[in-house]
């Protein structure tokens, strides 16, 4: 009798793991574009909460993660020269971003020039109390001034390297107040710390960012008013790619400089 080769039929088990082990193999070599990069933003701490705002409808629309970091500008500005990994710096002091294009660390464009960026906005600052404070405020300081007695301690950001603090400086200098403040500073690292300094009691008066002092998680703690533009240097806010920054970059870039995004910034005190 001839032999008859015998032939095997696998497990419906053995053909399902099979075809799971093919699955996950596909999904290990999936192509590089298949899974874009988290987008790395360093960004000014007065955007805290409208960036938030603003990131959230960016990463619903496009499906891009997007990664956030809140501090000073000048901070970042030097982390960025040391070789801080992101791709787009969001500064309080467009003076940060010119250097860093002046120094080769900004994208490259078509025409083989470091790119600049663009001005996304023009900051404002304002005097917050605590909500319960009974100081007087007026754009010209001469409530707080009548009750300095009620100050133990005034807080800004440093003016070394927040431009908020620099602004601050700025405009208690011109009001003729600085010789006062300065004894009963309290400096915050950037302008986020200077208004959690006075939304906690740490501090009984300060001068923040108008876009923070209109976040509701904030004006809810605090008195404002708003401190006239003539009183500091113009705070020509400016953002940039840096090198290396991947095409998701761009479109969030792009983005921030739409109708829909503008608007965003108008609510939180920006001009645009």
């Amino acid at each position: 009798m001839p032999h008859q080769k015998q032939t095997s039929k696998a497990s419906p088990g053995l053909r399902r793991r099979h075809c799971l082990g093919l699955l996950a193999l596909g999904l290990a070599v999936r192509p590089s574009w298949a899974n874009p990069p988290v987008l790395r933003v360093a960004a000014a701490s007065d955007l805290k909460f409208v960036l938030a705002q603003l990131l959230e409808t960016f990463q619903r629309e496009t499906g891009l993660r997007v990664e956030a970091s809140f501090g000073s500008s000048g901070n970042f500005a030097r982390q960025i020269r040391q070789g801080l990994p992101v791709h787009l710096f969001m500064s309080a002091d467009e003076s940060w971003v010119l250097q860093l294009a002046e120094a080769g660390l900004t994208r490259r464009l078509p025409d083989g020039l470091a790119d600049r960026g663009a001005v996304y906005g023009l900051g404002r600052i304002a005097l917050i109390v605590p909500a319960a404070s009974t100081l007087q405020l007026d754009p010209e300081l001469k409530g707080l001034q009548a009750g300095w007695s009620q100050v133990g301690k005034f807080a800004i950001a440093n003016p070394e390297h927040a431009p908020y603090g620099r602004a601050a400086q700025q405009a208690l200098e011109k009001l003729g107040v600085w010789s006062l403040a300065k004894t009963r500073l309290v400096l915050g690292e950037n302008i986020a710390q200077a208004t959690q300094f006075v939304t906690t009691g740490a501090a009984q008066a300060g001068i923040t960012a108008q876009a923070l002092a209109l976040a509701p998680e904030v004006a809810r703690q605090v008195r404002t008013i708003l401190l006239p533009e003539s009183l500091h240097q113009p705070m020509r806010q400016r953002m940039v790619l840096l090198r290396d920054a991947p095409p998701g970059a761009q479109r969030l870039y792009d983005y921030l400089q739409t109708p829909a995004a503008q608007a965003v910034f108008r609510r939180y005190g920006f001009t645009v």
